[in-house]
């Protein structure tokens, strides 16, 4: 079986370890020491590779199992999973034998769960049916809602994505995709597709903006999608070592470099912004900062830090990493 998802993470690695920021002085820390492994699969073996966590709209725990594996692709078992946030164990399991490599993952505002297939599945049986290069939108109960682009198959335009990254649905219903997973290797040819699309709540292609580089509106590896308090795009643009920042239409507003090589995003309802970086050797981590500047204001160290990061209603940060889920529970001195 082909290990996809353990394959990007190399390549990604080796090209993110280059171009790093210089570490900013010593910021505080308010998390405590991290608890590896901390969510466990139904049968109490360990969760596998994951790069989604979310919160959900009533503060539940969603996040991404690829199957026990770097891959769900040949695999049944179930994908995505509501967490109890005392035991780590699930509550609920979903998307079985959807997805051949799930990546993003967004919870909307009715509890709906969103999830990127950012790979096309090979090595199912004859009769299975194509799987990969999806959007999929699932109830919490694990009923197909909606699936945007087509099944097996790589391509552009408005009915077919080329790795599609992470989804996020703005208060209004519309759809944004952050296309363009896989654009991490330097010597890629420029009209290599990479670009954020905007779909309609019912899933009709209203326009798409971005192209491979490192200019404005340029991306190298679009990898997380956030909304702030002001309705702005915020998207993880990894590999160039920025978030750029966009109005609802596409418009280039600006660009944040202090968040170094930012995997994962996660915007409180007062704008403060947690962005992952698993890629920058010794400056791997949690970095804290405010979505409305860019300033800094804390950095959780973490040497195994993970693709995505969410902050529960009580404080508790939970990170999505190659090994599992992680949790940091709040120090006793205080919290962002």
């Amino acid at each position: 079986m082909a290990r996809l998802g353990v394959v990007a993470i190399a390549l990604c690695s080796a090209i993110i370890g280059m171009g790093q920021m210089p570490m900013p002085k010593p910021l505080p820390d308010p998390f405590g020491p991290p608890q590896r492994q901390w969510a466990k699969l139904a049968d109490g073996k360990p969760w596998g590779t994951t790069a989604g966590i979310e919160i959900g709209p009533h503060g539940e725990i969603w996040a991404i199992d690829r199957c026990g594996d770097g891959t769900c692709d040949g695999s049944n078992l179930a994908a995505v999973h509501q967490i109890d946030p005392r035991t780590g164990r699930p509550i609920r399991s979903i998307g079985a034998g959807l997805f051949a490599m799930p990546h993003g993952l967004h919870v909307d505002k009715d509890g709906n769960v969103w999830v990127t297939d950012a790979a096309v599945a090979k090595h199912g049986g004859p009769h299975d049916k194509p799987k990969g290069e999806q959007v999929i939108k699932l109830s919490p109960d694990g009923k197909v809602l909606m699936r945007l682009g087509t099944a097996g198959v790589s391509g552009g335009g408005p009915t077919h994505f080329h790795d599609p990254g992470d989804v996020i649905t703005a208060p209004n219903g519309d759809i944004f995709v952050a296309d363009g997973h896989g654009t991490v290797d330097p010597t890629l040819p420029p009209d290599t597709i990479t670009r954020i699309i905007k779909f309609t709540p019912d899933g009709k292609f209203i326009k798409a903006w971005g192209s491979l580089g490192s200019g404005k509106s340029q991306f190298r590896n679009p990898h997380a999608l956030a909304f702030d308090s002001q309705g702005r795009l915020l998207v993880a643009d990894r590999v160039n070592g920025r978030i750029q920042i966009f109005d609802q239409n596409g418009k280039w507003l600006t660009e944040y470099r202090t968040f170094n090589h930012p995997s994962g995003l996660f915007i409180t309802a007062d704008d403060t912004l947690y962005a992952s970086d698993y890629n920058s050797e010794g400056q791997k981590g949690i970095y804290i900062g405010s979505a409305r500047t860019g300033k800094l204001q804390y950095f959780v160290p973490d040497d195994q830090a993970g693709e995505g990061v969410a902050l529960g209603p009580d404080g508790t940060l939970y990170a999505a990493t190659p090994t599992g889920i992680t949790r940091f529970l709040p120090k006793k001195t205080g919290k962002p």
